[in-house]
């Protein structure tokens, strides 16, 4: 961990952070913050996009709502942070090297793995071609395009999850003319205590949304879908929310990985198989008492910010801390005045209390603004990022000690 790149006099730990996201860019902003200044070490951001794309807001892209210009090299001025524009298209992990849109070279002594996950629309036949996804803020205006085009017909969100639920409510409420429907194997919001499913479910239906749960969608085609049993479901439109998967990147570079391509981690974000990379966010396995965490916001971004102080802690000769993180709510946009905030325990199983109606609407809407202030308050102030639920008794064992 105590390499260095020496260029004249000058000896320099290269750290590339891959993907501006929650957990990249929260990597990126603690570890410059806290090394500006310091020619020893050098942050390299590295991601497709100069701006930033609010994963949390898609659902509002997607139905025509502008949302902020958020600027990532802006956010890293003062911090002496580089940002590299362009799509990582393969790393080299014996070469220690990652190569941009097929053509640069980049060379890292640390490597920070947050490319997070998409749309997973290869598990399901026909989706690919057929169907919308909400990977990003350009597909999302995709789909506002064509439902500003469509006047009246059918739109049909495939996945009941968190986020089926906040499209179709959003696409309902901003788009009234439109029928939409809701498929999924699960009812909205099963995960929730049964005050806040109901209260979910009842939203939907006020909402005009047509649920159907127990069902399970086999193919997408050019006019609908078609669930298992043969029956045919018509559209004009089909949202893909039922999956995501990860960048195939990690495991073709030799990196160990679990059986949905992230990489797996040691207690310190380490990968398992090559020290001198950390994953964050949804391209980690990150292995908590309560089991393997899935990917959030809430999560990734102190994941980030573990990762950078991890790295510190390993140049100045010390042993990285294990990871905790225990989760805390569960924030479900019903439209633009409406909610259900689901409070959990860290283990993500439901506490008996919630908060629902326009309270639980503003709670939302300031978990959905606080990241990007947090990034700047972070770059006045290291420290200020360094406070997260660690979990209490669901993640102390014996391998995080």
């Amino acid at each position: 961990m105590n390499t260095r790149h020496t260029t004249g006099a000058a000896t320099t730990h290269r750290v590339v952070i891959l993907g501006a996201g929650y957990a990249g860019l929260s990597a990126a902003v603690q570890l410059a913050a806290r090394v500006t200044g310091r020619e020893d070490v050098r942050v390299t951001l590295v991601d497709a996009q100069e701006r930033f794309t609010e994963r949390l807001r898609l659902h509002m892209a997607a139905t025509g709502q502008q949302l902020a210009e958020m600027n990532i090299p802006e956010l890293l001025e003062g911090t002496g942070a580089l940002f590299v524009r362009g799509w990582v298209t393969a790393v080299d992990a014996e070469a220690k090297t990652v190569r941009i849109d097929g053509e640069r070279e980049l060379p890292y002594d640390t490597l920070v793995y947050a490319l997070g996950g998409v749309a997973d629309t290869a598990a399901l036949p026909g989706a690919e071609e057929h169907a919308y996804t909400l990977n990003s803020t350009g597909d999302a205006k995709v789909l506002a395009d064509r439902l500003a085009r469509l006047g009246s017909g059918t739109v049909v969100a495939a996945g009941s999850g968190l986020t089926g639920v906040e499209a179709a409510a959003e696409i309902a409420e901003q788009h009234p003319e439109l029928n939409v429907v809701l498929l999924g194997r699960h009812d909205p919001g099963a995960a929730m205590t049964p005050k806040a499913g109901a209260y979910l479910r009842s939203a939907l239906q006020r909402l005009g949304v047509e649920v159907r749960a127990g069902v399970e969608v086999l193919k997408v085609l050019p006019d609908g879908v078609e669930l298992a049993g043969g029956e045919h479901v018509a559209a004009d439109a089909v949202l893909g929310t039922s999956g995501t998967r990860v960048s195939p990147l990690a495991a073709a570079a030799g990196l160990a990985v679990d059986e949905r391509g992230r990489i797996v981690t040691d207690a310190t974000l380490r990968s398992v198989s090559h020290p001198e990379v950390y994953a964050v966010g949804d391209a980690a396995a990150i292995r908590q008492r309560y089991g393997v965490m899935h990917g959030t916001c809430q999560s990734g971004m102190p994941s980030g910010v573990h990762a950078a102080l991890a790295i510190l802690r390993a140049l100045e000769g010390k042993r990285p801390k294990p990871f905790r993180f225990g989760y805390y709510h569960t924030p479900v946009s019903l439209g633009r005045h409406d909610a259900v905030v689901q409070f959990t325990r860290p283990d993500d199983t439901p506490r008996r209390f919630c908060l629902t109606g326009r309270t639980a609407a503003r709670y939302k809407e300031t978990v959905t603004a606080s990241p990007w202030p947090t990034w700047v308050r972070m770059k006045k102030m290291p420290s200020s990022g360094a406070f997260w639920p660690r979990g209490g008794r669901f993640t102390r064992n014996r391998e995080a000690q």
